[in-house]
């Protein structure tokens, strides 16, 4: 009739659920706007797990995205995690942080990252996209109008456009790669439009403008192709800053009559309530655990989904 150890055994799982369940539904983000993507691939264009180039790619798109430095971190699945742990710790010198790598089974901090562990990374599908081309010269905005494609197009899926290219975000300049754009809606096979991030902005009249993202505005016919292989399934780690992605959270109102207990309390700028009440139908007391939160992935560009092989 007593149990001892409540919260070890009740409540530490009951929170662990709730987080996870947040920051799965935040981490479904990375699909939805995240337009940056680095990967290791083999000889036939496969992905394969990432190695120390691929990280510091990373690190290279967030600049050339002028992403602000010193706080970046890097979020992995863990099998992703036990491979990169494995692969780098004979590459990192500082003894320390080695034999943290080796006592937790963890990365710590390198090659510009903090790095962590989160069961919540996205699984990405890609779509069976195969072939399509631009549709109209001179298309700017959130939407590209393209000829039928062949295939499929899931959420998430990153494209490219021939002859598109990024440009540094200070200088306006181009990069010589190719401006990559996330689908930010499913399209079917034989979609004529596709939703598209970020928004095509070339110059005007050979003049550099404002939150100018490509060199150029796609050509009447330009090939379009997919970034990773389609139909693959990977998973998407993220390196990011933090000021990419916001969450906030509001205190739930806390009820002073009728209840058992209750509680509030904010940890870390997060406000979590817990209300216990007697059900006298069943004769349970029962305990429910709330946290009132959004989100917003405020600077996309500002992150990079980290491909690994599933």
């Amino acid at each position: 009739m007593s149990l001892d150890d409540y919260s070890e055994r009740i409540l530490a799982p009951c929170i662990n659920n709730l987080a996870g369940a947040i920051a799965a539904d935040i981490m479904s983000g990375v699909d939805g706007g995240v337009c940056n993507l680095v990967s290791n691939t083999d000889s036939n264009g496969n992905i394969i797990s990432p190695i120390l180039t691929t990280f510091l790619n990373a690190g290279a798109t967030l600049d050339i995205n002028s992403a602000p430095t010193g706080r970046r971190k890097i979020v992995q699945d863990p099998f992703t995690q036990a491979r990169t742990v494995g692969s780098l710790s004979g590459l990192l010198n500082p003894i320390t942080d080695i034999s943290r790598q080796y006592t937790t089974g963890t990365m710590q901090q390198a090659v510009g990252f903090e790095w962590m562990m989160d069961q919540t990374v996205l699984k990405h599908t890609t779509g069976t996209f195969t072939a399509g081309t631009v549709n109209g010269a001179g298309q700017t905005g959130l939407t590209l109008t393209v000829n039928a494609i062949t295939g499929t197009l899931a959420l998430g899926d990153i494209i490219t456009i021939a002859n598109v290219n990024a440009v540094n975000r200070i200088t306006k300049q181009t990069t010589g790669q190719a401006r990559q754009f996330v689908v930010t809606a499913a399209a079917a096979g034989s979609a004529t439009s596709l939703s598209i991030y970020p928004a095509i902005v070339p110059p005007v009249g050979g003049v550099q403008v404002q939150y100018q993202t490509v060199d150029s505005s796609p050509a009447n016919g330009a090939a379009i192709t997919l970034a990773t292989p389609a139909s693959s399934v990977f998973r998407k780690n993220i390196a990011f800053t933090p000021e990419a992605i916001t969450m906030a959270t509001a205190d739930l109102v806390l009820p002073q009559q009728g209840i058992v207990e209750g509680a509030r309390e904010s940890f870390d700028n997060i406000s979590m309530r817990m209300i216990t009440d007697y059900t006298v139908g069943t004769d349970q007391l029962i305990t429910r655990l709330d946290v009132l939160y959004g989100y917003l992935y405020v600077r996309p560009e500002w992150a990079v989904a980290i491909a690994d092989a599933i």
